[in-house]
């Protein structure tokens, strides 16, 4: 029997099936209401550290742009906020390429669990491609309670009606499936 959620009684949710991005939000979307409604409290340390960064990068460039001084008398200073901006740019793209990848969440280890790490959940939808793939791995990898990463890779045909309405009973008991099979204790080789 398919669970009940309380946004499916409400509003249905809907997504244009001509765009990609629009399928996968909404997919990400429920990913992320499924992982949190299992006991997952989402770790956004990750996404303040970019956001304090984008602040940073932001505040270097008004005060390049709004410095009192005219260009020929602030010339080195404005060499001086272009490198800054450039190096926490470089910095920002850095950290969401080697941490980030394709992650939409990050969670912190259910409470009252023996596991020490939470999960990075991250989803594929490459461009002109219906098969989705959603990838359940543990936020440290080389913790000794770190299980191995689970995925499963399906059409998003199966989770949506022709008119764009997501089945969410479908797509509820897919994931929560996954979650079990990453949860599952691993069978001990004698």
């Amino acid at each position: 029997m398919a669970t009940k959620t309380p946004s499916s009684t409400k509003n249905p949710k809907k997504a244009n099936l001509l765009d990609h991005h629009s399928i996968k939000h909404i997919l990400d979307e429920s990913v992320t209401e499924i992982v949190t409604s299992r006991g997952y409290v989402e770790d956004v340390r990750m996404s303040n550290v970019r956001l304090l960064m984008g602040t940073i990068i932001i505040i270097i460039a008004l005060v390049a742009q709004f410095y009192p001084k005219k260009f020929p008398e602030n010339r080195d200073f404005l060499i001086g906020c272009i490198v800054l901006y450039i190096v926490f740019n470089g910095l920002l793209q850095l950290i969401i390429y080697t941490k980030e990848k394709n992650a939409i969440m990050f969670t912190y280890p259910p409470a009252g669990s023996f596991n020490s790490t939470g999960l990075v959940v991250s989803s594929k939808l490459p461009r002109f491609s219906d098969m989705y793939t959603l990838t359940i791995a543990s936020a440290d990898p080389e913790s000794i309670s770190a299980q191995k990463p689970v995925h499963f890779t399906t059409s998003v045909t199966q989770w949506f009606t022709k008119d764009g309405i997501l089945v969410e009973g479908l797509f509820w008991k897919d994931v929560e499936g996954l979650i079990n099979d990453y949860n599952r204790e691993p069978k001990k080789s004698k």
